[in-house]
């Protein structure tokens, strides 16, 4: 059993809010836009962390994070990268590692929209965690927590906060 906590576009945030709700989770997965090195580190300090790099990630941060993951996680093939958008709208890049990998499981960011969805098309599942920051026109912080188990996803639960919230 493997017990997930899913964020996104941080954008150098990592508060208190996010730290309780993430608290149980075996470890953090972040689809990008961490937004520096000390996020990266403070994330990694807290949990174990799979990540991949944002478009507003710099070089520091696409140095120790790649483009996109690929991870087999209890049966179930998962794909992650940052810009990937939705069944029928993913990016080109996207659209070719689903083409690639046939993942059981896509994660993206960048959208600032929580979105979890059926690809019918593909048979699979389309996770966007929205922001866990406070950067952008989102009006809710949000995170996923979620377990996968013989390959199976369950449990999905949502943490939200308003944007206006920020502990350091």
């Amino acid at each position: 059993m493997a017990y997930i906590g899913l964020i996104s576009d941080t954008h150098c945030v990592f508060d208190s809010p996010l730290k309780e709700f993430l608290a149980p989770v075996d470890e953090i997965w972040h689809a990008g836009d961490f937004g520096n090195i000390e996020t990266v580190d403070a994330i990694s300090a807290f949990k174990p962390l799979k990540g991949v790099y944002g478009n507003c990630d710099d070089t520091v941060i696409r140095s120790c994070q790649p483009e996109y993951r690929i991870m087999d996680v209890e049966g179930m093939r998962i794909l992650m990268i940052h810009i990937g958008g939705y069944p029928g709208r993913y990016s080109r890049r996207s659209l070719q590692l689903i083409e690639q990998f046939n993942p059981d499981i896509f994660i993206c960011g960048h959208s600032h929209i929580l979105k979890v969805m059926n690809d019918k098309k593909r048979v699979m599942l389309d996770i966007n965690p929205g922001a866990a920051g406070i950067q952008g026109f989102h009006l809710v912080r949000t995170a996923l927590r979620f377990v996968i188990e013989k390959g199976n996803i369950r449990d999905m639960e949502v943490g939200q906060w308003e944007r206006k919230y920020y502990d350091k």
